[in-house]
């Protein structure tokens, strides 16, 4: 492994027999490259990581810690940190899995990001498309696995949940804590979610009750008063 530069202690990194790496990548500490994993020139697997029978191109950067397996990676692609990539997971040119991301099976093409903790199974997603925070892809009905397919330029707001078999037209708008069950033409905008109703002045008893309870806590925690002996004066006898 000519090239290959440690930012630590040759020691504190593990790398299994069948594993081959390219020129110009740099291992940090307690980082594990397991199995037959293949990985590109000028890649970055910082401390942490283990990479199990995994194949990353060239310039890809594994952000600490990740625990990719059995997926691929192609150039410029960026994991991590806390990313789970299960096993199929395909990230094409320049995509990225970012915070608390957990995927299966997963094929996400350039410039997908998902960047905030998203839970993935079987999706397939097209460029310049944005997956909020909290998005879940619900692929198993209790019978079989289904596949969700995102097309390009779509935005997909936080907490959103998506249930396949689901397709999501180009440059299509999900609104944020929506419920997905049907498919989203492209240039649409999928809204799934109950109606917020503001009630006037029905929080004023709550209140009231709240303002009670706690003052009712605070006498309670009073210590008690303490009582004043008066002496009683002897009237003298003359």
């Amino acid at each position: 492994m000519k090239g290959l530069a440690f930012n630590c202690r040759k020691e504190t990194v593990l790398i299994d027999p069948d594993v081959t790496v390219g020129e110009d990548t740099v291992l940090e500490p307690c980082v594990q490259l397991l199995g037959k994993t293949k990985i590109g020139q000028r890649c970055s697997i910082r401390t942490g990581s283990v990479l199990s029978d995994m194949i990353l191109g060239d310039d890809v950067l594994v952000e600490p810690p990740a625990w990719p397996c059995k997926s691929r990676l192609d150039d410029n692609a960026i994991i991590g940190p806390f990313a789970r990539l299960r096993p199929g997971t395909h990230l094409k040119n320049g995509a990225r899995a970012g915070n608390f991301v957990e995927n299966e099976k997963g094929h996400h093409r350039g410039r997908d990001k998902s960047s905030a903790p998203d839970v993935s199974g079987r999706r397939t997603s097209w460029p310049k498309t944005n997956v909020g925070a909290g998005t879940i892809t619900c692929n198993y009905d209790g019978f079989g696995k289904h596949v969700t397919t995102i097309g390009r330029g779509v935005f997909i707001g936080s907490d959103t949940t998506l249930v396949a078999p689901l397709r999501i037209g180009d440059g299509a708008y999900i609104a944020a804590g929506s419920t997905i069950t049907e498919n989203v033409p492209p240039d649409g905008l999928g809204v799934a979610r109950g109606r917020q109703v503001n009630k006037p002045a029905l929080g004023l008893p709550h209140k009231r009750r709240e303002l009670a309870a706690a003052e009712h806590a605070s006498k309670s925690l009073r210590p008690p008063e303490k009582k004043s002996k008066s002496r009683k004066r002897k009237s003298r006898r003359r």
